[in-house]
């Protein structure tokens, strides 16, 4: 889910990472006939366009990135309507090419032309015989933005963390909708037409405006989910697919917030008990005290917030949210603990702050900070296309007499789950609140797809996209699926492990999929 690097909701500025896919508001989608239904509009003016190539307009960007566009209709429904331009970013392949190779990095909400600027070396190896493309989806980086207002003159969309925490929920269910209104008003007009069945369409578009008879695909957390309603809607144009760190296409996302906040726990404890065997470990040396006192500092921050060099407050789930994105990978265990020790210690916040500055599905990844032109991107549309997309792809609510009648037992269901990690995930399903109804055609329709063959790779240790998931998506998927399974830790398997990586880069480039149930060992290097 990445995608998944999650964060806190967009409460009274942005302090997400952004890709845990448990997340929050958005707009429902309408109804709009799938690529399996009945007669479909007139799509002809948009799949007779060709990418026009360009340099980059960012000065910073590698010199040998190439940065385009797609045009796509709003609406699916009525293409004759309005339309948005989807940025796109390539690496031309080095020898003979067999076409392009798409990336999505996850999210969602993850904007993939400024991720592939910032680390695209690691897929220099696909160049090797594809165009290396990314994207940035509807709503999403330079792809029209959506926004809670974070930034503006008028200030943030904000729900206030207090309302939340507040025993009468008349108030939280005021504040929720207060959210809606502002994010509906910041965002235009792509917020109800966001999600992953128009994103998937836009996918098909892209294949042709490329050329490719058919879509190669590799896919990072959300990127999964991605991949897999693809599969299922055009399921004769699907190439060379590969998904790594496998999303769940059930479970709703209350049922995801629990999985999420147990999994962020473990993980949590893990790095409590790695940190305790150094002497300046911020949390002490006893690992039967130190979960303890992780508990005691988010608290304490909830209650009291440092300020910032900006002059913000920085809470107590301002520090979930990083912990969050860094628990994803061990190789970011030392500067975590650094972080957090310089944050006790002297109040500052800029190391520990480094982690929530944008984030996709591979472990260690943040924001590039702009190294493509991006000045026109709101500050906050990593947390507000993570909410919206997240719900408009579930077709479940929170109804208002739920929120009254057990809000204290969900409560107590989150915080047994996770004392950490309870609330952050408690929240994000909260603000999917009111919302129209997002699509069923996810949990209903993406099953048995009949594509060719495609790899699925789950993690064992994955404290986002727990590997249940995997197993779980593959059966769903049917005899098309393939399963890998990475027997490391960390979220997603194709940076953290030479293993997958190899195993992935075979597959695309030559067509070579290993048996189903094969594994992959840790990398020796793995654990710092």
């Amino acid at each position: 889910m990445l995608a998944r690097l999650s964060s806190r909701p967009a409460f009274r500025r942005c302090a997400f990472t952004g890709v845990l896919t448990l997340a929050l508001l958005g707009a429902g989608l309408p109804a709009l006939a799938t690529a399996a239904d009945g007669p479909q509009a007139d799509l002809s003016r948009f799949y007779r366009q060709k990418v026009k190539w360009a340099a980059c307009k960012d000065p910073d960007a590698p010199k040998d990135l190439q940065c385009g566009k797609v045009t796509v209709p709003l609406d699916y429904a009525k293409p004759g309507g309005g339309t948005l331009d989807l940025a796109l970013a390539r690496y031309r392949a080095t020898g003979k090419s067999r076409g392009s190779v798409l990336l999505n990095f996850g999210g969602p909400g993850g904007a993939g032309v400024r991720e592939l600027a910032s680390d695209g070396k690691e897929f220099m190896d696909l160049t090797n015989g594809y165009d290396v493309v990314t994207f940035d989806p509807r709503g999403v980086g330079q792809s029209s933005p959506v926004s809670c207002g974070e930034g503006s003159d008028q200030g943030s969309a904000a729900v206030d963390e207090d309302a939340t925490e507040s025993s009468d929920p008349k108030v939280v269910l005021k504040q929720l909708r207060k959210a809606a209104a502002t994010c509906a008003k910041y965002s235009g007009p792509v917020l109800p037409h966001i999600g992953t069945v128009n994103a998937s369409r836009d996918l098909d578009v892209m294949r042709q405006a490329l050329g490719d008879k058919k879509l190669n695909y590799l896919g990072f957390s959300y990127g999964t989910r991605l991949g897999a309603v693809y599969a299922a809607q055009f399921p004769k144009k699907v190439g060379r697919l590969v998904l790594d760190g496998v999303d769940t296409l059930t479970e709703p996302l209350s049922e995801q917030g629990i999985a999420g906040a147990e999994g962020q726990q473990t993980a949590l404890e893990d790095f409590l008990n790695w940190c305790v065997q150094d002497i300046a470990c911020p949390f002490g040396t006893d690992a039967r005290s130190a979960p303890d006192r992780a508990v005691q500092l988010v608290r304490s921050l909830d209650q009291d917030p440092v300020q910032t060099d900006f002059g913000d407050p920085f809470s107590g789930q301002d520090l979930v949210g990083s912990i969050s994105q860094a628990l994803y990978s061990k190789q970011m265990w030392p500067t975590l603990e650094r972080a957090i020790a310089s944050l006790v210690e002297d109040g500052d916040t800029r190391a520990i702050m480094a982690f929530s500055s944008g984030g996709t599905g591979l472990p260690g990844r943040r924001g590039s900070g702009g190294i493509v032109d991006a000045q026109d991107v709101p500050l906050d549309n990593l947390p507000a296309a993570l909410m919206a997309i997240n719900c408009a792809d579930d077709p479940d609510r929170p109804t208002a007499e739920q929120i009254t009648r057990n809000l204290a037992g969900l409560r107590a269901q989150y915080e047994e789950a996770s004392p950490v990690f309870g609330r952050y995930r408690l929240t994000e399903v909260l603000m999917c609140y009111g919302r129209p109804r997002g699509t069923d055609y996810i949990r209903d329709d993406v099953k048995n797809v009949g594509s060719p063959k495609m790899l699925l790779v789950g993690t064992r240790g994955d404290p986002a996209t727990p590997y249940r998931w995997t197993v779980e998506t593959a059966q769903r998927l049917g005899s098309s699926a393939v399963v890998l399974d990475n027997k490391g830790e960390g979220h997603t398997g194709y940076a953290s492990s030479k293993c997958v990586h190899t195993k992935v880069n075979d597959f695309l480039l030559y067509g070579s999929l290993p048996p189903s149930g094969s594994s992959c060992q840790p990398d020796t290097a793995e654990v710092p």
